[in-house]
């Protein structure tokens, strides 16, 4: 369909919008419903621009279905892109001969910059990993529009399914394909925080196979030999063991001396005591 046009309501009650150039469907290139600007850079930049703001609004427009819950107009006409965001629209320039090959890329720059909002979507810092190295995020095109370029010149001379496609925001001529694919949204996202994800499972694995031989090499060594004990000073009397014997039982046993073993210190004990002793009483030997 060529001269399509896309009300809007206004406060005045009047119908506003754009006025699209052509809508294409083509579902067996993949291409549900596409929505055609053609550019004959006869309009300023800034004119042109003006445009995609509002094919966002009516992009954004709802309208309720019998069950009561609220859809967009445009999907009563067209079907599902069954991407994120809302249909694609392409600006086909038609330079011809009134516009140099800088000049039409310095407007494609500007248009470009011009409707940034409408096609770049909004950034969510979603994480993704422990380290500054592995900070991830995503893009948000529910509310974009992918926004592609192109010239009628390479459209004749290639044809639409080569690389004649510039999406904004890509950097690179692509295919249809290609240029309509978010690979920075949500889903990819998605796919990179799982292999992130499993990365760390398979880290975890081998700490813990680590720990485990380490483990089992402990196990496996020898305990080490116990230091001997020091051997006791001898009894100066007896020239035994100063501890006495073993299993001597030391509950009846005079007061270590530190010279006599239990035995010895028993048997001065029960000597009888000389006449000095018995008149002035024993005197404790120096140790």
């Amino acid at each position: 369909m060529t001269e399509v046009p896309l009300n809007l309501p206004t406060s005045r009650g009047n119908r506003a919008g754009v006025r699209a150039d052509a809508v294409l469907q083509a579902p067996e290139a993949g291409l549900p419903v596409l929505f055609v600007e053609v550019d004959n850079c006869t309009e300023s930049a800034d004119t042109l621009a003006a445009k995609f703001e509002k094919y966002l609004r009516y992009f954004r427009l709802k309208t309720k279905n019998p069950l009561g819950s609220e859809s967009p107009v445009w999907r009563t006409q067209y079907p599902s892109t069954g991407r994120e965001g809302h249909p694609p629209v392409v600006v086909v320039f038609n330079p011809g001969t009134r516009t140099g090959p800088q000049a039409l890329k310095n407007r494609m720059n500007t248009v470009m910059e011009l409707t940034r909002l409408v096609w770049s979507g909004s950034y969510h810092g979603a994480g993704g990993g422990h380290g500054a190295e592995e900070r991830d995020g995503y893009y948000d095109y529910t509310d974009a529009i992918p926004l592609l370029f192109t010239t009628l010149d390479r459209l004749q001379t290639s044809g639409p399914r080569t690389a004649v496609w510039w999406r904004c925001g890509h950097g690179q001529w692509e295919t249809l394909p290609d240029a309509l694919a978010n690979p920075a949204d949500r889903d990819a996202w998605y796919a990179r925080d799982e292999q992130r994800r499993h990365r760390r499972e398979e880290a975890e694995q081998r700490r813990q196979q680590e720990w485990a031989t380490e483990r089992e090499r402990w196990a496996q060594k020898p305990d080490p030999e116990p230091e001997p004990a020091p051997e006791a000073a001898p009894c100066e009397r007896c020239k035994e063991p100063i501890t006495g014997p073993l299993g001597y039982d030391l509950e009846f046993a005079p007061p270590e001396d530190g010279r006599h073993c239990p035995s010895c210190r028993t048997d001065l004990r029960q000597q009888y005591p000389t006449l000095r002793q018995a008149v002035f009483g024993r005197r404790p030997r120096s140790k």
